[in-house]
């Protein structure tokens, strides 16, 4: 695009790299918010949680398998601590005299004066003196104990491959959404975005939150799930032992109130980081030339050295932060295990528990702590999702173009009369660039617009293409409102030649039928030899079905533009729109080219934009456009006979190209 959009986007760290408008560009971040920051938080972890329930069905059958899996995983230890009472029982049972009952050794005990020992034999159940374990109850309550732990893990097999459909199932829809969304934006919003940013929230941030949802949000449940059910387990077989338990919530609370925040500010400067390197990766790659002509590279080298250098030290300070979470949990639940080990040991020895409870609970204690520092080392995690996924939704809440009229008309053919009818129109609202313009193309005219840069001259087709929408003014064809109807109408009569050309990964013949699907291999042939494509595409090996490389890097500058322009060719255009079209050609390819584009303009309503005013002598109108408005309309006769605007143009164009030409003959 010849004129751009004027933009003010405020960063924190602005890249002063003046390699021409691409990389101003490229150095500027997206809105100036950090990218690893959730500035609402609640909001958006609500939100992306609510990305999962598009599939409520499989939520409610994950969750009940979930559940399930929790409670029996939690019941297991039980049934464990009665094996383990059951062994400790018959063993103590063994050592005493047969005959005797229960009560009676209680009383000897308490005769021996071991009146701990007694108070332990008498909390036994089943204590029957004289016998010994009895391995029938044993084997049935180990069994019981396997078929818990299967049937716990099957289901939470299940539950986790469910929530992975799940998820990824719900990030499909996203990318979906994120990819209609896109279609759906005006184009100054890509006049106002890095492309290097843009990418990264289609693709960085959408699979941190699909590492997010699978690696914690996953985990997150089944820990819930294991507190809540573990803690009833405890406060079941001892409240005091429970409590004991429970210090452990408000040290784990501190930890997390001095790291997390820490934490959280580290991943956001990592993916401020991540995001400026990105930045300075595209624009190694869409500048390299720029860079090596200017000599920029050591300098460039060195900016991303620093640069990869101090995403290294945030991001190493960002893991470090989110790990040391696991080992202060496991600090935390070590110190919380020795008070129960201790007490537990008293309570034991007095009879206010038997050996297998305390068992039970000393696993409960650790089934505790586990999902606790889990949760706890998810925080980080989940804040970088919830930073990402707010990213995204910024990007699916962004104002869309005016939606097309539901009722709209169809598009009226005509002869090509073109109306613009007191058109106001600028990018910024501080700053107008077209104002109260008007001028009427008759049919089959060709149109050349000159003028300096940033005179409006592409801002004028663009408009003609309903690239951007009018603030005040109409433009007609064929006497209807270009408004009225849909874009798609509206350029579907359009072809259009740009100065930057575009080809995708394809071959040429596929490049060129991009124009129009439905083109016939005639027809492609026809557009080749019009547009002087045909005579180099024979010189290569597959000829037109030689692919293009990434940006046809194995074809000339020259080659690529002749493509484009037999692609206007085959899309058989009612309105032709070239932009500087023959910017990147030989002087001998642009003559055949002005040749071929005579033939094009037959009959067809043509907008040329020029800076080489040598190229549009033959117009039929010319409009020379300053500051947004129409200065001069003429003919190139009569626009050199009026001495104006267009006359100063003329030459200096004129008297550079003959100081040039003196300047060569001299040497």
């Amino acid at each position: 695009m010849t004129d751009t959009a004027t933009t003010s986007v405020m960063t924190e760290e602005e890249i002063e790299i003046e390699l021409g408008e691409q990389a101003r560009l490229a150095s500027e971040t997206w809105d100036g918010v950090a990218p690893g920051k959730a500035e609402n938080f609640s909001g958006s972890f609500l939100r992306m949680l609510g990305l999962l329930t598009r599939n409520k069905f499989a939520l409610v059958v994950l969750t009940i398998f979930g559940a399930a899996s929790v409670v029996l995983a939690v019941w297991a230890p039980r049934v464990l601590g009665r094996a383990t009472d059951v062994i400790f029982t018959g063993w103590l049972g063994g050592q005493m005299p047969a005959g005797l009952t229960q009560d009676q050794v209680v009383e000897g005990l308490h005769a021996q004066g071991q009146d701990r020992f007694a108070d332990m034999v008498a909390a036994l159940d089943h204590f029957i003196p004289g016998e010994g374990i009895d391995f029938t109850r044993l084997r049935e309550l180990l069994l019981m104990v396997l078929v818990l732990y299967v049937i716990s893990a099957v289901l939470g097999w299940a539950q986790s491959f469910i929530f992975n459909i799940v998820v990824v199932r719900a990030m499909w829809q996203l990318r979906e959404d994120v990819e209609a969304k896109i279609n759906r934006l005006p184009i100054n919003y890509f006049d106002t975005v890095r492309r290097g940013e843009l990418i990264s929230r289609v693709t960085n941030d959408i699979d941190n939150i699909t590492q997010t949802m699978q690696q914690s949000l996953a985990s997150a449940l089944q820990s819930i799930l294991m507190v809540i059910g573990v803690l009833w387990m405890m406060f079941s077989l001892s409240w005091q032992l429970a409590l004991i338990a429970l210090v452990s919530l408000p040290l784990m609370g501190v930890i997390f109130g001095i790291i997390g925040p820490k934490s959280q500010e580290a991943f956001s400067l990592q993916w401020r980081k991540v995001g400026r390197l990105n930045g300075r990766v595209e624009e190694s790659f869409s500048g390299h030339q720029l860079v090596k002509i200017f000599g920029r590279r050591a300098e460039f080298r060195q900016r991303f050295a620093e640069e990869n250098e101090e995403l290294y030290q945030t991001s190493f300070r960002a893991q470090f932060l989110s790990n040391i979470m696991w080992p202060a949990m496991g600090f935390i639940g070590n110190l919380t295990f020795v008070g129960i080990v201790v007490v537990g040991g008293i309570f034991v020895s007095g009879g206010r528990m038997s050996l297998g409870a305390i068992q039970a609970f000393i696993q409960y204690s650790q089934m505790f702590s586990q999902p606790l520092a889990e949760l706890g080392g998810m925080a980080a995690v989940v804040q970088s999702g919830t930073a990402s996924a707010e990213r995204v939704f910024t990007l699916l809440d962004a104002d869309e173009q005016v939606p097309d009229p539901v009722d709209a008309p169809d598009v009226t053919h005509g002869d090509g009369v073109i109306e613009f009818r007191g058109i106001d129109f600028s990018y910024t609202p501080e700053q107008d660039l077209i104002k109260d313009l008007s001028f009427e193309v008759r049919p089959g005219q060709t149109v050349a617009i000159v003028g300096p840069t940033g005179a409006g001259k592409t801002t004028l087709v663009n408009l003609l293409m309903r690239f951007y929408d009018l603030q005040g003014g109409s433009i007609l064809v064929d006497g209807q409102d270009i408004a009225s109807i849909t874009r798609h109408d509206a350029r579907a009569r359009t072809g259009m030649v740009l100065q930057d050309t575009w080809l995708f990964a394809g071959t040429i013949r596929e490049n060129i039928r991009y124009g129009r699907q439905s083109a016939t291999d005639e027809e492609v042939m026809e557009a080749t030899v019009a547009t002087k494509v045909d005579r180099f595409v024979h010189s290569l090996p597959d000829g037109y079905d030689t692919v293009l490389e990434e940006d046809a890097a194995n074809i000339s500058a020259g080659e690529r533009q002749l493509i484009t322009i037999a692609r206007a060719f085959v899309s058989q255009p009612e309105i032709l729109i070239l932009d500087e079209a023959t910017s990147s050609v030989d002087t001998r390819t642009e003559k055949l080219v002005q040749r071929a584009m005579a033939k094009l303009r037959e009959g067809r309503t043509a907008f040329v934009i020029a800076h080489r005013l040598s190229t549009i002598r033959d117009a039929d109108l010319i409009l020379v456009m300053e500051d947004g408005a129409i200065v001069e309309k003429g003919t190139h006769e009569e626009l050199l006979a009026a001495g104006g605007a267009y006359y100063a143009l003329y030459q200096s164009q004129f008297t550079g190209a003959l100081e040039e030409n003196q300047g060569s003959e001299l040497v």
